[in-house]
């Protein structure tokens, strides 16, 4: 399994081959994809809503969510195994069947939660790569949706199916929608990690160009914070 890199002079050197090959995992402009057609109306939600995405490494997902409009937290964690093995070291194993995923506070009055899967579709990762996002490997790293109820469930398989038959992705979605068992924050070193390491090599690659792509991309939902 490929792991993330922590050592500067590894990581430095991985951006030099990927400088090289032309490929700079998610430095790329963002998908333009449709609105969804199907949306939970905010008149049917009262208060704030969550929902979990898991896309590859949480320090880049949660780095977008927490630019967007209406989104009040978003947090790093581990959905899709047990409590007893939730801990870093154990979910990089990639046996505990847990997803790194970010579990998303928003106000379902200033944005939607078709528009957060619009987001999550669109720049916060890949959502055709099966079992990894990039330089990273593993099940751990999956595409997925986890839904809070049954509306949640019907929007994000609609978008899904939506995208599908307008060909959105040159290769088939294998973004998984299903029903979140449980939810459990990461360590606290990971929350708000590329905020706190804005110039750590795996960030300035993979991550921040996920944020310029959602400045860019959705000027509206987009907020400096």
């Amino acid at each position: 399994m490929l792991q993330r890199c922590t050592s500067g002079t590894a990581a430095l050197l991985a951006f030099g081959l990927m400088a090289v090959a032309g490929v700079c995992g998610a430095a790329g402009s963002a998908a333009t994809l449709p609105a969804p057609a199907m949306d939970v109306p905010a008149s049917s939600v009262k208060g704030t809503q969550t929902a979990v995405f898991a896309g590859g490494c949480f320090w880049g997902v949660e780095a977008v969510f927490r630019h967007v409009k209406g989104v009040t937290s978003a947090v790093s964690g581990y959905a899709g195994g047990t409590a007893q093995t939730a801990d870093y070291e154990k979910v990089s194993s990639g046996a505990t069947r847990h997803a790194e995923a970010v579990q998303v506070t928003y106000d379902p009055a200033q944005v939607s939660y078709g528009q957060l899967l619009r987001v999550f579709f669109s720049v916060a990762h890949d959502p055709t790569q099966l079992n990894r996002q990039g330089p990273d490997a593993g099940p751990q790293y999956r595409s997925a949706v986890f839904f809070m109820n049954d509306e949640q469930k019907s929007v994000a398989q609609a978008y899904i199916n939506q995208l599908s038959q307008a060909k959105s992705f040159s290769r088939p979605i294998v973004t998984e929608v299903v029903t979140l068992p449980a939810f459990y924050p990461a360590e606290a070193y990971h929350q708000d990690y590329a905020a706190r390491n804005p110039n750590q090599p795996y960030i300035v690659i993979h991550d921040l160009p996920k944020v310029a792509n959602l400045k860019q991309g959705f000027p509206a939902l987009y907020t400096g914070k």
